[in-house]
């Protein structure tokens, strides 16, 4: 798609890379994967920030991600057929050297624009001002703060599609996609100075604000320190949920991934997160009889109640530990004893003493509740050793589970 006849917006590197993960996790293109993902990133590194223009280069393309060039060709295909790619330049064999006076032979590049298609700004709720590639994005300051003063005043915002927007400053346009227009009841400094961070559209917050909000350190949903290795975990979930559960696709990329950040926290796999997804979808018949519009505040609200019970079966546990029966009052205990009361009737033979179970052997035995399959397992064979060695709370949730997988087995079978 050429530039003069493309429906998409002009746009920057970074908001464009933003957009190509959301298309491609959204699915919108059945052949775009990962491979798709890494061309963009690659072409984004190289991207005029100002202009929004790259080399096609695709033969150095290929040998930074290690691929054919032929996979290199196909993936920008995609990534045109998404609409996140127009042709600023065609490559021709036209010799540019001799152009400019210089000796040897080198054809004209292709060269790329970046482009934000409309879907992407549907989806995200974005207001848009005029068409095609001229196209401008609006923020809404209405809900921000007032920070008004009596030397400020009101003007309205030219949101002329065809204009650049104008700078007094420096006399100078800014490509239209990269400057956002405003609303018409945005207040406008007067008198201030020509610095990069005056000129910002952003405005700003009270001392006591920033100070406030900078020594809070975020956290997630259950409370625990966000880090970098857990939100990108978290993300590559999120991106499995989205695309293995089709009633979570009403929420965006951002909140599904913030959601995931405890399950990125805690090195949830992928099968984990997604086998929470559905069953947490089970519970509320959604995908069925009923599509939430929050998807994410579900999975959320399931992530709590998961970690209440959690956190109850801990204080189980430890009441488990300290009213435990001892040894020798177990039926195991009692009936060790008789064995070894009847070896020394009917033999004159040394025996080895029955080994004491401890009240550490116990405490152990119970802090480990991913061992569920072998506890349901010595609980069929041997009940009373069972309660006695992992307690009523590990055996009862081991028999759930074992249930719940015999049932989903049944179901799949």
């Amino acid at each position: 798609m050429e530039l003069d006849a493309t429906a998409s917006r002009h746009t920057g590197p970074r908001n464009w890379l933003r957009s190509v993960e959301w298309l491609i996790a959204a699915g919108l293109h059945p052949q775009a994967n990962q491979t798709t993902l890494a061309v963009a990133r690659d072409l984004a590194r190289r991207m005029d920030y100002s202009t929004g223009h790259v080399r096609y280069d695709l033969e150095g393309t290929a040998d930074r991600l290690g691929i054919h060039p032929s996979n290199v060709k196909r993936h920008v295909k995609y990534l045109r057929q998404l609409g996140s790619l127009a042709w600023a330049q065609h490559g021709t064999r036209r010799n540019v050297r001799r152009e400019q006076g210089l000796p040897g032979y080198a054809a004209t590049a292709t060269v790329y624009a970046a482009v934000i298609p409309a879907v992407y700004d549907h989806a995200l709720g974005h207001r848009i001002i005029g068409t095609g590639y001229g196209a401008r994005i609006v923020r809404d300051y209405r809900q921000m703060p007032d920070t008004r003063t009596p030397a400020t005043t009101e003007t309205p915002v030219d949101n002329a599609p065809s204009e650049p927007v104008d700078n007094p400053a420096k006399r100078s346009s800014a490509p239209p996609s990269l400057t956002s227009a405003t609303q018409e009841d945005q207040v406008q400094m007067v008198g201030g100075v020509t610095t990069t961070a005056a000129r910002s559209h952003k405005i700003p917050s009270s001392p006591s604000t920033t100070a406030k909000t900078g020594s809070k350190k975020r956290a997630t949903i259950l409370g625990a320190a966000v880090t970098a290795a857990g939100m990108q975990l978290g993300d590559k979930l999120a991106r499995a949920i989205r695309r293995r559960a089709p009633w979570t696709r009403k929420a965006t990329h951002d909140q599904l991934r913030w959601v995931c950040a405890d399950m990125g926290e805690q090195q949830w796999t992928e099968d984990e997160a997604v086998r929470f997804a559905v069953e947490t979808g089970h519970a509320q018949a959604a995908g069925f009889a009923w599509q939430p519009d929050h998807p994410h505040r579900l999975i959320a609200a399931a992530l709590r109640t998961a970690d209440v019970n959690h956190q109850q079966d801990q204080v189980q546990v430890e009441l488990d530990v300290t009213h435990s029966v001892a040894w020798e009052d177990s039926t195991a205990g009692r009936e060790a004893a008789r064995h070894a009361s009847l070896a020394a009737l009917f033999t004159a033979a040394e025996t080895e003493p029955e080994p004491q179970r401890s009240d550490e052997d116990r405490l152990r035995a119970r802090l480990d509740w991913n061992n569920w399959p072998d506890v349901a397992h010595y609980y069929a064979t041997d009940p009373d050793d069972a309660l006695d060695l992992y307690g009523v709370r590990l055996c009862t949730y081991a028999i759930r589970m074992d249930s719940k997988s015999r049932a989903r087995q049944e179901v799949w079978a």
